[in-house]
């Protein structure tokens, strides 16, 4: 089973122990006391450290004009909980998860925060098993280059703004349309307007995300207007 989760993070690990250590929640472990079974988040902490000085060193070499405080936002939004566990979906890391039988219940396997803290243990377990260029490799590949020009983090409700705001006439407004699921895991759809005209509606596990979406729905649809104008 791991052996699907290795080909799909691009990482072959020589101590299979460590990554099944990276999929156990405490949850699960505290279940399991007799059969002294350890949870990830020793792992967690130590793929924190790495994912830091990996991504630092990315936006470092990528943006080498900017100055250090443009580069401490960048790495908080592309490192934040929401990104992490987006990038933990994409290889389905929820799939191998070991939880209790509450966090079951509760569809931990899908909570962003599980799935954050999973995959930074998963990044230690690589540190640990290979060094710190087989766990560098992996977050630039399944982190960095994932989401530097998704719409979430490269801030496309700041680049709508930006597009409109040479006419007084416009004015954009979000609007929360729904939200649906229990209180732990619920999806947020939001519509945003421009002159109270919907051009864009998008979905996610915040009203931020939704937001996010909504206005890169929006930044595509003038991009393509005005294409066809051409």
């Amino acid at each position: 089973m791991l052996n699907q989760l290795e080909k799909a993070i691009g990482y072959m690990f020589h101590n299979k122990t460590l990554l099944s250590t990276a999929l156990v929640h405490s949850s699960f472990s505290n279940e399991h006391r007799k059969e002294n079974i350890p949870d990830n988040e020793r792992l967690e902490f130590l793929g924190d450290a790495a994912l830091e000085l990996a991504s630092s060193r990315y936006l470092y070499e990528r943006f080498p004009d900017e100055p250090e405080g443009v580069l401490s936002r960048r790495r908080a939004a592309l490192v934040c909980e929401p990104s992490l566990a987006e990038c933990a979906r994409s290889v389905n890391l929820g799939d191998y998860l070991q939880l209790g039988k509450g966090e079951e219940k509760n569809n931990g396997r899908t909570r962003d925060s599980l799935l954050s803290d999973a995959f930074e243990a998963v990044i230690g377990a690589m540190f640990l098993d290979g060094g710190f260029e087989p766990a560098e490799a992996f977050v630039r590949k399944h982190v960095m280059d994932k989401m530097i020009d998704h719409p979430v983090y490269s801030d496309s409700k700041t680049k709508l703004q930006e597009l409109i705001q040479g006419s007084t006439a416009d004015s954009i407004s979000y609007e929360l349309v729904s939200e649906d699921g229990p209180e732990h895991d619920k999806t947020f759809v939001v519509q945003v307007r421009i002159n109270g005209k919907v051009l864009g509606s998008g979905s996610g596990r915040s009203k931020k995300y939704a937001e996010q979406m909504a206005a890169a729905g929006a930044l595509e649809r003038m991009t393509n207007q005005t294409d066809s104008r051409k």
